[in-house]
């Protein structure tokens, strides 16, 4: 019994294994699975979502870079106009007059009434004995004195400007330069002799904070700017400067490319 069921078993075996009970006619083989490549229109919807993402973001940083300067224009005029606006709109509000832009106008008006009587003889005098009350005063005085002089650095009279002259010297290596303003002349005194140097005033964080140099008239750079273009250029990072700088000398320019006076 046990045998029968042996030989009951071997061909089912060979059967199984594809064998046939060792006869040369192939059995079925088992089917390895094989990799399915993704469909065609798969690939293409993805190409396209990509590329369609791509392109919208492109025009969405275009349209942020043409709308945000004009943002930013916008923006800080109407503040400016809102601000000047905000000083004798109330008078106007108590009065019963509710006109937008009138206080900007009335503020702008008073401003140049100011600049007219302080230019004369009794505005002047009364201006100084402003001035000496408030120096008088611990806290406000110095904030007042450094408000003054950095008023005093773009006012149009050539008196009373604290930056007399901009020049360019080299700093802070061989080959690099920098814009500075001439503050001041001293007469520097040694064994050998007297010595004219310029004090030179070099801005590193806009035009508050900077350093101040001594140096030679021969160490100094003079170009074809003005004191208010050299503090746009400033102020601007570098932005406003011109292609070509001459020397007020020669003519000769100094600098035919930007980018050496951005290493500054």
């Amino acid at each position: 019994m046990a045998g029968r069921d042996r030989e009951l078993l071997i061909p089912v075996a060979s059967e199984a294994l594809g064998l046939n009970g060792g006869s040369d006619v192939a059995g079925p083989t088992p089917v390895s699975p094989a990799i399915v490549a993704p469909p065609y229109h798969a690939m293409t919807l993805e190409g396209s979502s990509k590329y369609i993402r791509s392109w919208v973001w492109k025009k969405f940083m275009s349209g942020c870079v043409i709308l945000c300067p004009i943002a930013i224009t916008f923006y800080t005029t109407w503040w400016f106009i809102s601000f000047f606006d905000g000083f004798f709109s109330p008078i106007y509000a108590h009065l019963g007059i509710n006109l937008f832009g009138i206080g900007f106008v009335t503020s702008i008006t008073f401003i140049f009434l100011v600049g007219v009587f302080t230019s004369s003889y009794l505005g002047a005098s009364l201006l100084g004995l402003g001035e000496w009350f408030i120096k008088k005063m611990p806290l406000i005085s110095s904030l007042y004195s450094a408000s003054k002089q950095i008023s005093a650095a773009i006012s149009p009279d050539q008196t009373s400007r604290a930056f007399k002259e901009v020049v360019i010297v080299r700093h802070p290596r061989i080959g690099e330069y920098a814009f500075g303003f001439i503050t001041s002349t001293i007469i520097l005194r040694t064994r050998n002799g007297e010595e004219e140097l310029y004090s030179v005033y070099l801005p590193t964080n806009h035009l508050y904070l900077g350093d101040i140099f001594l140096m030679s008239s021969n160490d100094v750079i003079r170009p074809d700017l003005t004191v208010r273009e050299a503090i746009e250029i400033v102020l601007s990072g570098g932005m406003s400067i011109p292609q070509i700088i001459s020397t007020m000398d020669c003519g000769i320019p100094v600098l035919r490319d930007h980018a050496k006076i951005n290493k500054s």
